[in-house]
C-alpha cells in the first residue's frame, strides 16, 4: 500500500462522518444513497434516505410501487429524473436478475441513471471491487495532489481514473472510495481548501507549489437564463385545478399549478387559452415566486383565476380538480411549494 493511501485511510478512520448509508453494504441501499447525493447536500439526504428505505426497503418493493408514489416520496429532493430512473432500474433488475442487484460493473452501468461514477461506488463499497468512483470531489483532490489542473479535459479525467484504480488497497476498496470523497467534501473543498487539516500535504503538488486555491482550473459556467412565467391558481369552490407536466423534459410527469410564459397579467388569459384551450377569468395577484434550476430561473407571477362558464375538462387528461387533501398527495415539485403555502 502506498504511503499516501495509508495516510488517507488513517485520516478517514478518525474523521469520517456518521452517515446512515455507511452502516450498510447492501448494494440497494448504497445505490439509493449515491443517487440521492447527486447534486444534493448530505444534510438534506439523511432524512429522505431513511424515509425512502422505510417505504421501499428493497428492490422488489420499489419495482412494485406506482410511479406517482415514488415521485411523491422523492418530492423536495429535485432532479426528479433520478427517482424515475431508480424506479425503472428496479423493474429491470426484477425482470433480469430476479431482484438481486448485479455485481458486475458492466451490468450495473446498463441500468437507467447509473453512470461510471455510481457504478464504481456501488462496486467498490458494496462488493469490495477495485473499481474507481470519480466524482467532482475526487477529481478535485487528485487534480491538486498530482498537479493535473485541467480536470475538464477528458485525458486528465482518464489519468485520474487510472491512478485511482491502481491505488486501491486490498481489502479496503470501499473505505478508499469513501475516503477520497470525504476528503474532497470536508477538507479539499473548492476555492479555499483547509490544508491545515489535510493528511496529504507532504505529497500534494498543489500545496507544495502554493497553488491549491488556483487548481483545478474550471471553465466559467454559462449564466443562468431567467424565464418569466404567469401562473394561475384556478379554483372551483374548494377544488383547485392542477396540471400534469409532459412525460419528458423539465419536471416530467409532475403536477403543477398551470402556467404560461409571460410577464404581464393582461397576457395570462390569452396565452392560457392558446396553450390549454380553456378560457380564464383572472382574479387578484396572489404571490410572486422564483425557483432556480441548474441552467434556468423561473420568475413567476401568480394570480387567482376561475374557468369561464361552460368550459369542459372531460377530454383534458392532463388536468384535474383536486381537494386540499388530494393536493397534499400529489407529487408537486419544489418550484411550486411557495405557491402551495400561499393558498
Amino acid at each position: 500500500m502506498e504511503l499516501w493511501v495509508q495516510k488517507l485511510l488513517d485520516w478517514y478512520d478518525k474523521n469520517k462522518r456518521d452517515l446512515p448509508w455507511r452502516k450498510s453494504r447492501d448494494p440497494y441501499a448504497i445505490w439509493v444513497s449515491e443517487i440521492m447525493l447527486q447534486q444534493t447536500r448530505v444534510e438534506v439526504v439523511r432524512d429522505y434516505y431513511q424515509i425512502w428505505l422505510e417505504r421501499f426497503p428493497d428492490i422488489r418493493s420499489l419495482a412494485a410501487a406506482d410511479q406517482d408514489v415514488v415521485l411523491k416520496t422523492w418530492e423536495g429532493l429535485g432532479y426528479y429524473s433520478r427517482a424515475r430512473n431508480l424506479h425503472k432500474a428496479a423493474r429491470m433488475i426484477m425482470a433480469e436478475w430476479d431482484g438481486t442487484f448485479p455485481s458486475s460493473y458492466q451490468q450495473s452501468i446498463s441500468l437507467p441513471g447509473i453512470g461510471p461514477y455510481t457504478a464504481g461506488a456501488i462496486m467498490s463499497i458494496a462488493f469490495g471491487q477495485p473499481v474507481p468512483a470519480v466524482d467532482g470531489n475526487v477529481l478535485r483532490v487528485m487534480s491538486r495532489f498530482f498537479a493535473w489542473p485541467e480536470i475538464e479535459e477528458r485525458n486528465v479525467q482518464a489519468k485520474i481514473r487510472l491512478m485511482v484504480a491502481e491505488s486501491f488497497p486490498p481489502g479496503r476498496e470501499g473505505e478508499f472510495t469513501q475516503a477520497l470523497m470525504e476528503l474532497g467534501a470536508l477538507v479539499c473543498i473548492p476555492r479555499h481548501p483547509d490544508c491545515s487539516r489535510c493528511p496529504l500535504t507532504d505529497e500534494c503538488q498543489a500545496f507544495q507549489q502554493k497553488r491549491q486555491s488556483e487548481w483545478p482550473v474550471m471553465k466559467k459556467k454559462a449564466p443562468v437564463k431567467e424565464i418569466q412565467r404567469l401562473v394561475a391558481v384556478i379554483k372551483q369552490g374548494d377544488l383547485i385545478l392542477m396540471h400534469r407536466r409532459p412525460a419528458t423534459g423539465l419536471l416530467a410527469g409532475l403536477w403543477e399549478f398551470p402556467g404560461v410564459e409571460g410577464r404581464l397579467k393582461k397576457e395570462l388569459a390569452a396565452r392560457f387559452e392558446e396553450e390549454y384551450k380553456l378560457k380564464l377569468k383572472i382574479g387578484r395577484h396572489l404571490i410572486d415566486a422564483r425557483h432556480v434550476f441548474t441552467h434556468i430561473e423561473w420568475q413567476m407571477k401568480v394570480y387567482e383565476a376561475t374557468l369561464a362558464k361552460g368550459e369542459d375538462l372531460s377530454r383534458k387528461l392532463d388536468l384535474k380538480w383536486v381537494s386540499r387533501d388530494e393536493l397534499e398527495k400529489l407529487a408537486i415539485p419544489t418550484a411550486f411549494h411557495q405557491i402551495k403555502r400561499a393558498l
